[in-house]
């Protein structure tokens, strides 16, 4: 007789029924579920011959496996506990993609299109957010702050299009940006200053430019008295720090009402005595609400999407008309240009790399533009 049945996955159902009769979750309770499956795998040794089922060789092995399927991502799993693995994306059941250092690298793993609709489903369980055709897209953070992106069909061309991105705290430090040689030491210097000495600071760059990542470093080089309100579409800088709150905004329900939107949240934030405001990601109206809140004298922070540091500044300046035809730009721009003390650059590198490469403060309002001095340029870097 041949026995070649995979083990764990007779098990992992036998786990997966114990833990829905205890209504446990196994994300909220993994001692519990280790220990269930760790109870299975011995029992299933226990009757394997006599049942004629094929034993499991390495419990252990079959415990993570078990538990990668029940509470984790199933095989997706291993790349996420990965470190060296910054991020995961699902073009299709079989393809499948995860980057580097930056390096997008096809990995050896096929899927189902079933087997991708239940792994996100299972991520978005513990976030309280939906996706389907009414709401084809979602934005979510995971219980250990990596970002999730899903869009479906018919949106999509045919397939669930996924993307994970990771959360790495150990980079959540200017000292370790300095390290990795993401940061240069005198630049460090800049925003360590500017940050203990209350200026607003704005990190500008591309998509995965490391924008994020810099955000969350200047947040934690605060003082341990500094009140920090941080407000995101989607949790993901998950800074600690002894007084923080972090705000994020919410989907409309299928009746459509009940969305918190960015501009919502930056109010409230205001009224929660912060010493420091931090928008996750400025895009569009709520850049007002931002630049009248620095305007009042909370230090604040942000991140936005730009070419260089100079043109943060002019985008700034520009998304608060959005907001309105009552907004003036012979406003906006002194504003921006009082409130806004530094603004950092980052930009990914070909090979790669991300890195921060300019550092400007504005000077104030010149010929219809904001100018701004240059305090920091990577060496090598054009003006």
């Amino acid at each position: 007789m041949t026995l070649t049945a995979d083990p764990a996955v007779s098990v992992a159902e036998r786990v997966r029924e114990r833990l829905r009769r205890e209504a446990a979750d196994p994300s909220r309770e993994p001692d519990r579920a280790a220990q269930i499956a760790r109870s299975e795998v011995r029992r299933h040794n226990d009757f394997a011959l006599a049942r004629g089922l094929r034993p499991v060789d390495d419990e252990a092995a079959c415990v993570r496996q078990v538990l990668a399927t029940v509470s984790g991502f199933g095989a997706l799993q291993v790349y996420l506990d990965d470190p060296s693995v910054e991020e995961l994306w699902i073009n299709a059941p079989d393809r499948i993609f995860v980057a580097r250092a930056g390096v997008a690298e096809r990995v050896p793993l096929t899927l189902t299109d079933v087997a991708v609709r239940d792994l996100v489903e299972r991520m978005l369980h513990s976030t309280g957010r939906r996706v389907d055709l009414s709401q084809p897209f979602v934005d979510a953070s995971l219980p250990d702050g990596s970002r999730l992106h899903v869009v479906i069909p018919d949106i999509t061309r045919r397939h669930w299009a996924v993307n994970i991105r990771k959360f790495s705290p150990s980079l959540r430090d200017l000292r370790e940006l300095v390290r990795t040689g993401s940061l240069a030491p005198e630049a460090a210097e800049i925003l360590f200053d500017g940050v203990r000495t209350g200026r607003s600071i704005v990190v500008s760059g591309a998509t995965h430019a490391g924008k994020t990542t810099l955000l969350g470093a200047i947040i934690a080089a605060c003082t341990q008295e500094t009140r920090v309100v941080t407000v995101e579409e989607t949790f993901e800088l998950a800074v600690e720090a002894p007084d923080i709150v972090s705000l994020q905004g919410r989907q409309p329900s299928l009746e459509g009402s009940g969305e918190v939107s960015l501009r919502r949240l930056v109010k409230e934030a205001l009224r929660m005595r912060p010493d420091r405001l931090v928008v996750g990601e400025v895009r569009d109206a709520e850049a007002l609400d931002l630049v009248l809140a620095l305007n009042t004298g909370v230090p604040g922070a942000a991140t936005i999407h730009a070419n260089s540091a100079r043109e943060a500044l002019t985008k700034l300046a520009a998304l608060p008309l959005l907001a309105g035809r009552n907004i003036d730009a012979g406003f906006i721009q002194p504003a921006v240009a009082s409130s806004v003390h530094l603004v950092a650059h980052c930009r990914r590198e070909p090979d790669g790399r991300r890195r921060v490469v300019e550092i400007v403060a504005p000077t104030g309002v010149d010929g219809g533009g904001i100018a701004a001095k240059t305090l920091y340029r990577a060496e090598g870097v054009s003006p």
